[in-house]
């Protein structure tokens, strides 16, 4: 299961001179290209879903699709939030198994960005999952994401950006100095020296947002600076563009037309993978990183007090009110199937992190519900937090 921690993964690369490529997906021939080209380049990678991009698909069921070829991966894998709205966006990704956040507020004003970025960094972290932040403003040109990021480019500010960081605690900053979201118009120009003394104030991971249309000499000094995340998407979406009009002709279903659009992506993925030094890392990664592993939560227990209708009662607040808890993946209830079993009724609460355990517990609406309605009527009870063992 290499799914591993995201914050491992980027210090890594941030140490070590090299950058994970952030590669959105917007559907399963962009996600199976992408991990060909990953299993190939024996590189770590991040799959990355855009929530501007959520109008061309259902999250929740890409979001499964994403776990599981994750999960069957042998490369290192970290699975993003990107663009995130607001805190009910992260807490939602998380709950899906994300274990990387954005929460771009970068289009509010300082003191508003560093407010909701800190929302968001609190709940994240008591999930155990790093946040990426974004100071200064990416705007769109050209191409299918342009719409989406109107307005003018905003250069960050290297003062503030320390100041960003120190209050936040975001884990990655993501930097404005000269790329934009979709295609460029001529010959970008990058202020690698505003670059260079950002590095210099936060010392963490930096990010690219708009990674297309920079060449391989751009890319190697975006990494000399810090940049150890490059998010990566109008290239993929052409690439896979192009493919599909080759296959253009009047009899052409379908599925005739996607044929070839997973390896186009795939080549792509590949030729980034190279550009960015992280072919070849995946064996290093996979040693220094965390794996990413749920806690199962279990109780069993015997109830006093309530007949079977007010178990049941009891069950469904519990279902209702758990789940709602940043951190918590689903929440099961369970009755024994044997007769004189010891205990008669379980929980399952599934975590995304064992950081999970102390945030939950003192969660006030886990307090409440445990105080209220379980602990006075479950007084015989058994609890244990485990990992699956591999």
């Amino acid at each position: 299961m290499p799914l591993v921690n995201m914050k491992d993964m980027l210090d890594h690369a941030w140490r070590n001179g090299y950058a994970v490529g952030g590669f959105d997906l917007v559907g399963l021939e962009f996600l199976d290209g992408i991990m060909r080209a990953a299993e190939r380049e024996r590189s770590p990678l991040i799959l990355s879903l855009a929530e501007s991009h959520f109008d061309y698909y259902d999250f929740e069921l890409a979001m499964a699709a994403t776990v599981a070829a994750a999960e069957r991966a042998s490369v290192p894998v970290a699975i993003h939030l990107d663009h995130g709205a607001s805190l009910e966006s992260a807490v939602r990704a998380i709950r899906h198994g994300c274990n990387g956040v954005m929460v771009d507020a970068s289009h509010h004003p300082f003191a508003e960005n560093v407010a909701i970025t800190r929302e968001v960094v609190e709940m994240a972290h008591g999930c155990g999952v790093p946040v990426e932040g974004e100071l200064g403003y990416v705007a769109g040109v050209e191409g299918e994401d342009a719409e989406r990021h109107p307005g003018e480019v905003v250069y960050t500010s290297p003062e503030e950006a320390e100041d960003f960081v120190a209050r936040t605690g975001v884990d990655f900053l993501a930097v404005s100095i000269g790329t934009v979201h979709g295609r460029m118009r001529g010959t970008p120009r990058l202020d690698f020296e505003r670059l260079a003394a950002i590095n210099a104030r936060v010392q963490r991971p930096l990010v690219i947002h708009g990674g297309t249309g920079l060449d391989d000499g751009q890319f190697r000094r975006l990494i000399e600076n810090g940049v150890a995340k490059i998010n990566y998407y109008t290239a993929l979406a052409d690439a896979a563009a192009a493919r599909i009009r080759a296959n253009q002709r009047e009899e052409a279903g379908y599925t005739a037309l996607l044929d070839g659009v997973r390896e186009a992506v795939a080549e792509e993925t590949a030729r980034c993978m190279r550009v960015f030094g992280s072919a070849g890392r995946a064996d290093e990664v996979l040693a220094a990183a965390e794996p990413w592993r749920p806690v199962e939560h279990v109780i069993l227990y015997n109830v006093a007090g309530l007949d079977d209708a007010g178990v049941e009662a009891m069950m469904r607040t519990g279902r209702e009110v758990l789940s709602g808890i940043p951190g918590v993946r689903r929440v099961i209830t369970g009755r024994a199937v044997q007769e004189g079993a010891r205990y008669r009724f379980a929980w399952i609460v599934e975590f995304v992190h064992p950081a999970v355990i102390d945030s939950y517990r003192e969660h006030p609406d886990h307090v409440a519900f445990a105080d209220t309605h379980f602990r006075p009527v479950a007084g015989d009870r058994v609890s244990i937090d485990y990992q699956a063992v591999e």
